[in-house]
């Protein structure tokens, strides 16, 4: 291995300049998790973390470490969220004016949490990429230094704080599970960890629609892809970071990847049996351990990095979540267009056991005969066993259903 540019006396130094600033998060442990793995498993909560997520971090540290001069003129950074609001606080701590593009279209109270905490907010484009770009143009146009999310020593420093911690609070941990996006989080972490327990085993989750690590670490250097639409926006990036590459390249000991659905399902099981607000990306950890509870040697330490969702994205995600765990059913029924007959069903429906969240009632469409309504339900059920018992209950009713 090439001798590496940040080491583990950095992560060190790293904790030091973070001490007042950034929250030693709690380890809480995890029943549900830990009766599927077959070992005990814990969550490292970096989602109440200050600025909502584990980038102030790396942020702070980065900027901390500029000369007076370099602050006075400023700091830029591109982001849609979680690094948007770690370079605005830490900035705004440290007495910098800090400038955040933001792709147009970015969640609200992402932007506006950014404003709060002091950054001025400056749309380009539709994607991070080309917001990236536009705060390169700006730091060459005048002279703010460029912050970058994941690929500086500074940063790596900073996120390999958690990897401290987490030996600290859980010493007997023998496996960490973290998500992976540029890799400032994974690298930080597994260069803490390894070097001071080189058995532990380091794990990095990517959400399947935007995984560039398992293609990089095959080819062994880092591969541009062109991530697809995915909730997991806060790790949807392209193309590794150089130096996070090189780290996790030689440090981290499997890459795997998860399924949108893997990842609603986690933030529902986090939401209701860990009582924990997080955002999709956050989850990618718990994600892979619902996967295969079996893959990872306990004690496991699975690391929720953020916790900043857009409530409309929440809502969203519970009910894909809902359905991803069988709990969730919707679909079209045809009803004769008589009295009664919408209250007929929806009584059977109680008789069933499933909770009606929703119904659209339609009485005049192209596809229906003149004595015809159609009605659109939304389901809530017990489970996946519940849902076949009312789908089968309504079959031999005589009711014809329709999925699509």
């Amino acid at each position: 291995m090439a001798v590496p540019q940040v080491t583990y006396d950095d992560v060190v130094a790293a904790r030091e300049l973070l001490k007042g600033v950034a929250v030693q998060t709690p380890v809480l442990h995890s029943r549900v998790l830990s009766e599927a793995a077959g070992g005990p498993v814990h969550l490292k909560c970096e989602n109440i973390q200050r600025a909502g997520s584990f980038k102030i971090r790396g942020a702070y540290v980065r900027i901390a470490r500029l000369t007076d001069d370099e602050r006075a003129r400023g700091v830029v950074a591109a982001s849609a969220g979680n690094h948007a609001q770690g370079v605005a606080l830490g900035s705004t701590l440290l007495g910098a004016k800090s400038t955040v593009y933001m792709p147009e279209g970015a969640p609200l109270p992402k932007v506006e949490a950014t404003r709060a905490y002091g950054a001025d907010v400056v749309f380009a484009g539709h994607t991070v990429d080309v917001a990236l770009q536009a705060a390169r143009e700006h730091a060459d146009r005048t002279g703010a230094v460029f912050i970058h999310p994941f690929d500086h020593p500074d940063v790596v420093a900073g996120q390999g704080t958690i990897g401290l911690e987490v030996l600290e609070q859980l010493p007997e941990a023998a496996t960490i599970v973290l998500p992976i996006g540029g890799g400032g989080l994974a690298a930080g972490v597994a260069l803490a960890v390894k070097s001071l327990r080189p058995g532990i085993r380091v794990i990095g989750v990517q959400a399947e629609r935007a995984a560039a690590y398992p293609e990089s670490l095959a080819a062994g250097h880092p591969v541009m892809v062109e991530p697809t639409s995915t909730m997991a926006d806060g790790i949807a990036v392209g193309r590794p970071g150089d130096l996070p590459f090189e780290l996790i390249h030689y440090l981290v000991d499997r890459v795997v990847t998860v399924s949108e659905e893997s990842l609603s399902r986690a933030l529902l099981l986090c939401l209701e049996r860990s009582k924990l607000l997080v955002e999709p990306a956050g989850v990618a950890g718990v994600a892979a351990l619902l996967d295969q509870p079996h893959a990872f040697d306990p004690p496991v330490v699975a690391v929720v990095s953020g916790g900043n969702i857009d409530p409309l994205l929440l809502a969203r995600v519970l009910r894909h979540g809902l359905a991803a765990a069988g709990r969730y059913l919707a679909f079209r029924i045809r009803l004769t267009d008589r009295p009664g007959a919408l209250a007929a069903l929806l009584h059977r429906l109680a008789e069933l056991g499933a909770n009606v969240l929703d119904v659209v009632h339609e009485r005049v469409g192209s596809r229906l005969h003149l004595d015809e309504v159609e009605v659109l339900l939304q389901l809530e059920t017990r489970g996946p066993r519940h849902c076949d018992e009312v789908l089968a209950a309504l079959r031999r009713d005589g009711h014809k259903l329709h999925f699509s």
